[in-house]
């Protein structure tokens, strides 16, 4: 039995992995101790890592649409026909009538985000939709405006913090989120250990609430009202903290929050105005504090203000840019680069067709996804790919998504699953499964509160007939005659086609900013230390990364000043009596691991949980049935009453809805484990303002007994 090192690919901890592999086969896989970064920690979800590979539902052979249903094909046949479908559309009807799709695993997949950005982003198409704005563009777009780039996104240095404020995030089941940090229940208890704080502000008492010192309920969508007030508090009270940093327009954000005191926010907010004030001190006057926003924060009608104000509440502390504050990686291979050479750098530059929502980084919000395949005209899209994602089940309205597709005139899959969205492909590219490829943390790399690098051979060869998502993506791209940089002649100057995402790590690796003189970083040395290199903790890179217009850190950007009397108004709106947000547990990670066995068994994970109060006022009990009702659907689900959900709220868990018609789940769509999916009550119309990013959470719901 052969012991091979490698990396879990299942969230954004990144852990180190020993994967023990007999006749080609994962055997068992368990955490490596050796791993500088996380040191043997592994979570429940490592054993997905094997289930992946030996799942016997996963695709080894492309699938092709005939007479309705699917067939096996050659790979020759199978790219042939995705390739001839797109160049038909895009020659009647022009480039912007094929649309692209690419889900969540991308940021985890080398050969995605490498080659498959090459050929994407290459097509030409506007229609670029991905997961990303059901997740953090609105921090993207608060980077780019504060700092210049839409990848300068900020982590929180956890590691060296005396106050850590998480809102909207629950990391110790996440692991992480624009966050690469293995073990955070460790990190967080080494916070506690020295004397510091750790305080969550949620709907929910998470199980981060669980182990911080301190939570506390805030209601859904009222994150930048509660920010604002903070604010209000340390300037009224003269707490802010002098640095050496450049910071624009600071009477104005001082202006700004001075309308939003503590009292007029609490009846919103429902956090204690004299709570509020202790927090704000407390925050101020501790040695080093942090604020840490994430998903809860961004899919909301509010998220960029939300992103904005938590950058800001930094920088007025003097905890931006300092140990123990909100810090940036400085990555072995730079993601910027690889940003500004696809050019996904920008906002705003263009818009959606039917509702004019704005871009980011080059992608359009998937909340518009549906109407652009619907609406008739110029640039409707009729062609589309998707790549490692489930849109029907992640992105809001998810059944009027599936109703689209199915008038789609030619879809391509890049993805090793006959699911819930690839059902309606007219071909499918499975790719091999990820302990099956190599893997550089390109991504997640970028965003750690260490900075690391790892390079990883794939621990399980491929079959004879597999091939990995760099392969398959390269060979769409040579048949649909794309003109991709260094494609002629491209296996020649870099290598054999299996041998690309290699060299492309190796020459961002050498340009990077350890990559210089005799020794520098490389592929080969990072094989040299085959467990990870840990290169220090993060250090100041202010001013010298920003790139804003006067090289300094823009406190009040006027857009987001504009948005602030929209937030006004939405103040005096009166509030729906129950609102509906998501959750995520340990053992899952959104739709894609919920056809392993091992990590689905147990107890049912997709129930409704509900506060006693709004369960007595209608007649429910534990474990009953109820319907549940928006204005986009409706849903029945079985109910958990407990007290850690705030009353007035209700929550369900995302990525189930699995057992439809065509699927081939076999754990997946059994009865006790398909669920039922949040984005069947979820509406593709709310989104946040600024960004166009869904607003999954605080959707208006009733609740019914069944």
């Amino acid at each position: 039995m052969a012991k091979k090192l490698g990396t879990c690919m299942l969230c954004e901890a990144c852990c180190g992995i020993v994967v023990d592999v007999e006749d080609g086969v994962a055997v068992s896989v368990r955490g490596d101790d050796d791993d500088p970064i996380s040191h043997g920690y592994v979570c429940p979800k490592v054993v997905g890592m094997q289930d992946l590979s030996n799942d016997p539902d996963r695709l080894k052979t492309p699938l092709v649409r005939e007479a309705g249903d699917f067939r096996e094909a050659s790979w020759e046949e199978a790219l042939d026909f995705a390739a001839q479908g797109i160049l038909r559309v895009k020659n009647r009807y022009g480039v912007d009538a094929v649309g692209v799709y690419q889900g969540n695993p991308t940021a985890h997949n080398l050969g995605l985000m490498t080659m498959g950005q090459l050929v994407l982003r290459t097509l030409g198409t506007k229609n670029l939709y991905a997961a990303s704005s059901v997740d953090q563009v609105p921090h993207m777009r608060a980077a780019y405006e504060m700092f210049g780039h839409v990848f300068f996104m900020p982590v929180p240095d956890i590691d060296r913090t005396a106050f850590f404020l998480v809102l909207g995030a629950n990391p110790a089941v996440s692991n992480g989120s624009i966050m690469t940090a293995p073990d955070v229940k460790s990190r967080i208890a080494k916070i506690i250990a020295r004397g510091g704080k750790v305080v969550v502000v949620d709907p929910r008492r998470t199980e981060t609430a669980d182990i911080a010192t301190e939570h506390v309920f805030l209601r859904p969508g009222t994150d930048a009202l509660f920010l604002f007030s903070l604010l209000h508090v340390i300037f009224a009270e003269a707490l802010g903290r002098s640095s050496t940093l450049r910071l624009s327009r600071l009477s104005v954000l001082e202006g700004l929050a001075a309308r939003f005191p503590p009292e007029r926010t609490e009846p919103h907010t429902g956090v204690d105005a004299e709570k509020v004030r202790t927090l704000a001190r407390d925050f101020a006057k501790a040695s080093t504090a942090v604020c840490y926003p994430r998903v809860g924060t961004c899919l909301q009608e509010n998220g960029t203000l939300t992103s904005w104000l938590a950058y800001a509440l930094a920088a007025v502390t003097g905890n931006m840019d300092r140990e123990g504050g909100l810090m940036w990686t400085r990555p072995a291979a730079d993601l910027v680069r690889l940003a500004d050479m696809l050019g996904a750098d920008g906002v705003n530059r263009f818009r959606s067709r039917v509702r004019g929502l704005p871009e980011t980084g080059g992608e359009l919000p998937v909340a518009a996804l549906s109407e652009e395949i619907e609406t008739p005209g110029d640039r409707q899209i009729r062609a589309l790919i998707t790549s490692a994602g489930n849109p029907v089940l992640s992105t809001p309205n998810g059944n009027r998504l599936d109703r689209a597709l199915r008038g789609l005139e030619h879809m391509v899959s890049i993805d090793g699953y006959l699911n819930e969205t690839t059902r309606h492909a007219h071909v499918i590219l499975p790719p091999c499964a990820p302990l099956s490829r190599p893997h550089y943390d390109l991504a997640l790399n970028a965003f750690a509160v260490r900075n690391v690098a790892k390079w990883v051979d794939p621990p399980v060869p491929k079959g004879p007939n597999e091939k990995d998502d760099g392969e398959i993506m390269l060979a769409l791209g040579q048949r649909l005659r794309l003109s991709l940089p260094g494609m002629a002649g491209i296996a020649n100057v870099l290598g054999s086609v299996g041998k690309l995402p290699e060299r492309f790590v190796d020459a961002l690796l050498r340009l990077g900013p350890y990559g210089v003189g005799r020794g520098g970083m490389s592929v080969a040395k990072l094989r040299e230390n085959p467990h990870g290199m840990d290169l220090g903790p993060l250090v100041p890179v202010l001013p010298g990364m920003l790139r804003t217009p006067h090289r300094c850190v823009e406190l009040a950007p006027p857009s987001f000043v504009r948005e602030v009397d929209l937030l006004e108004e939405r103040l005096l709106a009166k509030a729906p009596d129950l609102l509906l947000i998501g959750r995520r547990h340990l053992r899952s990670n959104n739709s894609w691991l919920h056809n392993s066995a091992r990590l689905v068994k147990g107890k049912r994970r997709c129930t409704l949980l509900i506060h006693p109060s709004d369960a007595e006022a209608r007649g429910v009990r534990e474990g009953d049935q109820v319907r549940m009702k928006s204005a986009r659907g409706e849903v029945h689900v079985p109910v958990t009453i407990s007290d850690e959900i705030m009353q007035g709220v209700v929550s369900l868990p995302h990525g189930f809805g699995h057992g439809r018609e065509g699927t081939r789940l076999s754990v997946a769509g059994a009865t006790e484990n398909a669920g039922v999916s949040v984005n069947d009550l979820t509406d593709e119309h709310r989104v946040d303002h600024l960004t166009g990013n869904a607003a999954l959470n605080g959707t208006p719901v009733e609740v019914f007994r069944a």
